[in-house]
């Protein structure tokens, strides 16, 4: 029975139209026939084009969207061309392990907590999320360590054991991130910025800010040792941006961390995903895998369904694009484009790339007690490797590398005794006229990396070597579809950001919209899940739709 049949006979009872006497004796004649009302007006509203939207890609933009435009009353088709929902963030298992392909942390859960809420669900009950403290351990090539807690008064202990002189400037960097939250976050990051004039308003703050800083600098003028200033300054790489370009509104993350915690979902993001994809389930959408969208079609400037690779037309006047802003635009959007042409995509500048490398370990859960379950080992050179990356686009001899090792918190993830890490290594994307061959280096960059983790992190380790598997940036051109094999879309950078960003909702045709980490907010697990958030306020509840 519907909730709102259930509703509709308990204000009749209640009104006195159904006396309560006889309430027994009409009680089931009563239920079918609302529930045959209901069902027959659903029937209607999910035949009719106008309130059908489909949706491509089953990442967490895609997969929370379709959660929002089922709230709304649309009948919500989800297709990814992969065998798990997640994109990004799904999972391979091999020999017992099981693999998290893309993200490792949740921050700022009330964002998930809002969604579900918005669907009339509790995040709480489908999800398992767990605190992490440490949420991670920074280590450099002297030795030196610094582990980033949960609580102001283990992190100021902290910084005064790196660097003593260091902790009032610290501080006043904390207040800094405190207020580019409230302006970037809570501000113009949950609100549309499809409108020259949201822009604009937004003017002051960027110019008080000083948005024309760099994360690095800013970090750079409240701290003085190097490492502090790195420990301040790196987050942007997790969402694919170089901290020495990347604007300063990005010092947010800080604040993030400290007022909402770094949480680990059990069973992974990929666990996340598949609790979306129950929502969506439950509010009578689909979530086809394995279907590969091939083309978004149009009739005039109006959208009126996508193909996939079948020939199966998929109908619906509303369609939202999880895919890369770059593949929607320049190959599934087949029709002249005025603003996100091939030619002003080629100019964007792209993300930096990955290498990640996933391999399992036998009989090694006791072992390395040190490791927990993020480390950050820093090579010899921190400004030196991210100018290689970035704007030499050149294959460094030196790495820095994110482990990953969540069997401290789930062993779920690992045969009973073993292990199962993930070590990310930023690299070039693949733009440019000589990018790097990785068919060609693949091996030996990972035998690189295994040598610095044997040396520096897990000595022997390679002895007890089980499952592997490598990602380069030529795998998530293949497997995502992303352009130039960026890890993150495109870079953050001041004028690719906001309004600079491909809007939410299409300048290129009517009814088309973007969610993920190429439109606005941006790259990240809380920023693709608010991008649905702006969604929402674009487009109409189903019953409104004409």
């Amino acid at each position: 029975m519907t909730a709102y049949a259930k509703q509709s006979l308990h204000i009749l009872a209640a009104t006195g139209f159904v006396c309560k006497s006889k309430w027994t004796l009409y009680r089931g004649r009563m239920l079918k026939r609302l529930e045959d009302a209901c069902f027959e007006s659903s029937e209607a509203l999910s035949a009719d084009p106008r309130h059908a939207a489909v949706v491509v890609g089953a990442g967490l933009g895609g997969l929370s969207a379709a959660m929002r435009l089922g709230a709304k009353g649309y009948r919500v088709t989800v297709l990814d061309r992969l065998d798990r929902a997640g994109g990004r963030g799904s999972s391979i298992s091999k020999g017992g392990h099981r693999f998290d392909l893309g993200p490792t942390i949740l921050t700022v859960p009330q964002v998930f907590r809002q969604l579900w809420r918005d669907c009339g669900r509790d995040f709480d009950r489908d999800v398992d999320l767990r605190p992490l403290d440490p949420y991670y351990e920074i280590r450099w090539d002297d030795g030196s360590t610094f582990a980033v807690r949960q609580g102001e008064a283990a992190m100021r202990a902290e910084v005064a054991r790196l660097s003593p002189d260091d902790v009032a400037g610290y501080e006043a960097f904390l207040a800094d991130s405190e207020k580019r939250y409230q302006f970037g976050f809570e501000g113009l990051g949950r609100r549309p910025m499809n409108k020259l004039m949201d822009l604009v308003k937004e003017l002051p703050g960027f110019v008080w800010y000083r948005a024309d800083r760099s994360v690095y600098a800013h970090a750079a003028a409240r701290v003085r040792d190097p490492r502090l200033r790195m420990a301040l300054s790196f987050h942007p790489l997790f969402i694919g941006g170089d901290p020495t370009h990347v604007t300063s509104m990005y010092i947010l993350v800080s604040h993030l961390e400290k007022a909402f915690g770094v949480h680990y979902v059990m069973g992974g993001v990929q666990a996340l995903a598949d609790a979306m994809v129950r929502v969506i389930h439950a509010q009578g959408g689909r979530v086809q895998l394995g279907c590969e969208v091939d083309a978004i079609e149009t009739r005039g400037d109006q959208v009126t369904g996508v193909r996939d690779t079948t020939g199966r037309t998929w109908e619906a006047r509303t369609v939202v694009s999880n895919a890369d802003p770059g593949h929607t635009y320049d190959r599934l959007l087949q029709r002249p484009r005025r603003r996100w042409t091939s030619a002003r995509l080629r100019r964007s500048r792209w993300s930096m790339g990955l290498f990640v490398w996933y391999f399992g370990t036998r009989g090694t859960a006791e072992k390395w007690r040190d490791v927990g379950h993020h480390t950050i080992l820093n090579g010899p050179r921190y400004r030196g490797l991210l100018h290689d990356i970035f704007m030499k686009r050149h294959l460094a001899e030196d790495m820095s590398i994110y482990l990953h090792r969540p069997g401290v918190t789930d062993p779920s993830v690992a045969p009973a005794g073993d292990d199962t890490f993930y070590a990310l290594s930023p690299v070039p994307n693949l733009c440019g006229d000589r990018p790097v061959d990785w068919n060609a280096v693949q091996e030996t960059y990972r035998q690189k990396l295994a040598q610095v983790l044997d040396d520096k992190l897990l000595p022997g380790f390679q002895a007890h070597l089980t499952e592997s598997e490598v990602f380069t940036p030529q795998t998530f051109s293949d497997r995502y579809l992303s352009p130039y094999g960026a890890g993150f879309s495109l870079e953050p950078r001041i004028f690719q950001s906001a309004w600079f960003r491909p809007h939410n909702i299409s300048e290129e045709a009517k009814g088309l919209y973007i969610v993920g980490a190429g439109t606005h907010p941006g790259a990240g697990i809380p920023s693709v899940v608010t991008s649905s958030e702006v969604l929402a306020k674009l487009v109409p509840d189903a019953e409104y739709v004409t």
